[in-house]
């Protein structure tokens, strides 16, 4: 896998329409608002997590594309595996687990973890927990999406024509009807940012084979992951500075103020994609930069 030489900056654009993109448990599971300005948020744990996904779906969990961070995984039984791996399951023995591992093992199950998960070496993780295999800075990072006009989060009354169990039944009197509640954003465009380190990418194994996948992953990890809560969730947009350096040839604020999205005049209320205007600003990049439309 050839190393990483290059820092990239990237914008991803997406939208959501009679869904929920992003519920907030703390608030009911309502979509997830800034409550000064009304815009809609996506968490960049919520964004990962649909790229670990579809890593997971497309390349069927096997090492080196493995998914550490997944539903019910048990993470020091993945520890005890790099331990194992390492030749230092010795180091397993005993009562105390949660002793932390000798400085070599730690570096060598470390290495192992990152070479055989594509989220570690990607995100990154804090695997000191338990059997300790050390932290990984990861070489990716994202910023939380947010809505590029204030969103409605709606609420609706829904009925099930059924019930749990027998008590519930009874209840009823004879009609097996109960009521939910269900959460949607009518329409919705967000934004959220990305940064990719060459100097972060050495220390981890992260490679232009990942890179691809990942830049594969943004593009098609809404078509995988479609619910009824969710609604219309679509890739509309990722564009990537690619600098020639390692270091950068410009401010990545700079290059991201090049993609503007604005609601058309007459879209007094947005419904769809095409109430906005995407412009993007590519006629006079820093020396050094080059735009690449993998969408949009």
């Amino acid at each position: 896998m050839m190393a990483l030489t290059n820092r990239y900056d990237f914008v991803l654009v997406f939208d959501v329409k009679d869904g929920n993109p992003n519920g907030d448990p703390d608030a009911g599971n309502l979509p997830r608002l800034d409550a000064e300005s009304g815009h809609g948020l996506v968490t960049d744990v919520s964004l990962k997590r649909k790229v670990r996904n579809f890593v997971g779906l497309v390349k069927g969990e096997e090492p080196p594309f493995e998914i550490y961070v997944k539903e019910k995984a048990v993470l020091n039984r993945t520890h005890e595996r790099a331990y194992v791996s390492v030749g230092a399951e010795d180091e397993l023995k005993g009562e105390d687990k949660k002793r932390k591992g000798k400085s070599d093992t730690v570096s060598k199950a470390r290495d192992w973890m990152c070479a055989n998960f594509f989220d570690v070496r990607t995100f990154g993780a804090v695997m000191s927990t338990g059997v300790n295999c050390g932290q990984v800075r990861g070489p990716v990072q994202l910023t939380f999406a947010r809505s590029v006009d204030p969103v409605v989060a709606l609420e609706h009354s829904i009925t099930r024509m059924a019930v749990a169990t027998e008590a519930e039944a009874e209840k009823q009197e004879g009609d097996n009807r109960t009521m939910g509640r269900k959460h949607t954003v009518p329409y919705g465009i967000y934004v959220a940012h990305g940064f990719v380190s060459s100097f972060l990418a050495r220390q981890t194994g992260f490679g232009d084979d990942d890179l691809e996948l990942l830049w594969q992953s943004l593009e098609h990890m809404f078509e995988h992951d479609r619910s009824a809560a969710r609604g219309e969730m679509s890739t509309r947009g990722l564009y990537v500075f690619k600098h020639d350096s390692e270091l950068g040839n410009a401010h990545a604020h700079d290059l991201f103020d090049r993609i503007r999205i604005a609601r058309k005049p007459e879209a007094e209320v947005p419904r769809s994609f095409a109430d906005y205007a995407v412009s993007i600003d590519d006629a006079a990049l820093p020396a050094g930069v080059s735009l690449q439309r993998r969408v949009g």
